[in-house]
C-alpha cells in the first residue's frame, strides 16, 4: 500500500493521532512515510497544524498541507467564507502520486468524515480516493452511536466502487461502557471490513518517544503493527 487515505465517520475522533500511529509504526518498520493534509481548517498562520502533529508524534517523516482556511468549517465552506480558492481532488491526487514517488508510504488524512465538501461542486475525499486506487482506512469512537456511522461510512465506499481497509477506533475509553465492549464484535459485520486498531484515549498527550514504542501494539498485523482483535476483545469482554 503505496498510499491509504484516512477517513472517519465523524469530526474529533483521532484521525490525526491514528494517522500518527500508523506513520510511527512504518518508519519503525524501516519505511519513509509523509502525511499529506488536504485541507487544514481552524486554524491561523503558524499554528501546527493536523499533518505537524503527526509528524510531532511519529517522527522523522514529511508533513505537507495543501490548503489553510481559518474558520473550523467544512473545507468548501470555509474556503468560500475566507475568499479562497478551494482544494480541489486532482490536486491532492497529484501531490499524494508525487509524494509515493519518493516515499514507501504515503497517508492522506482527511477533514470531518468521507462526505465532507472540498468545493462547490460536492468533490470530497472519496473522490480522492478514487483518483488515487487507494485504500480507504476508517476511524471511528468506540461508543453507542458508532455502529451506525460506520455502516453508513462503509455504505457511502461502496456505492463509490471503493473498500473500506478497516477500522480503527480513534479513542479506546479507559473504562469503557456496555456499547463500547460490545462494538469490538459488532463494528466489523457493520462495516463488512475488519477492526485493525484500537488506540487508547488519552495516546496524542503522549511523549513522543512512548507514542512511538507503543503505537504497533495499537494496530493490527494489516498496519504493520501487532495489535489482535481475538486477545483485545477477549481482555475487554
Amino acid at each position: 500500500m503505496a498510499v491509504v487515505v484516512v477517513t472517519g465517520t465523524g469530526t474529533e475522533i483521532g484521525k490525526t493521532v491514528v494517522t500518527a500511529a500508523v506513520a510511527a509504526t512504518a518508519l519503525a518498520a524501516g519505511r519513509s512515510v509523509a502525511v499529506l493534509k488536504p485541507a487544514q481548517t481552524g486554524l491561523g498562520p503558524g499554528e501546527p497544524g493536523d499533518a505537524a502533529e503527526a509528524a510531532r508524534l511519529a517522527g522523522v517523516l514529511t508533513a505537507v498541507e495543501l490548503a489553510r482556511f481559518p474558520e473550523p468549517l467544512a473545507p468548501a465552506t470555509a474556503a468560500r467564507r475566507a475568499g479562497l480558492a478551494p482544494v480541489r481532488p486532482h490536486e491532492v491526487a497529484e501531490a499524494a502520486e508525487k509524494l509515493s514517488a519518493e516515499h514507501d508510504l504515503v497517508l492522506v488524512e482527511g477533514a470531518g468524515g468521507l462526505l465532507v465538501r472540498f468545493d462547490e461542486s460536492g468533490s470530497t475525499l472519496a473522490d480522492v480516493a478514487l483518483l488515487l486506487h487507494a485504500p480507504v482506512l476508517v476511524v471511528a469512537p468506540a461508543g453507542l452511536g458508532t455502529l451506525n456511522s460506520t455502516a453508513l461510512t462503509a455504505e457511502a465506499l461502496r456505492a463509490r466502487q471503493l473498500e473500506p481497509l478497516g477500522v480503527v477506533v480513534g479513542s479506546w475509553p479507559a473504562v469503557p461502557d456496555l456499547a463500547a465492549r460490545c462494538n469490538v464484535a459488532d463494528l466489523p459485520s457493520m462495516a463488512g471490513a475488519p477492526l485493525l486498531g484500537a488506540v487508547p484515549e488519552g495516546a496524542g498527550t503522549l511523549a513522543p518517544a512512548e507514542f512511538r514504542a507503543r503505537a504497533g501494539s495499537w494496530l493490527g498485523a494489516a498496519l504493520g503493527g501487532v495489535w489482535d482483535v481475538d486477545a483485545f476483545a477477549a481482555h475487554v469482554a
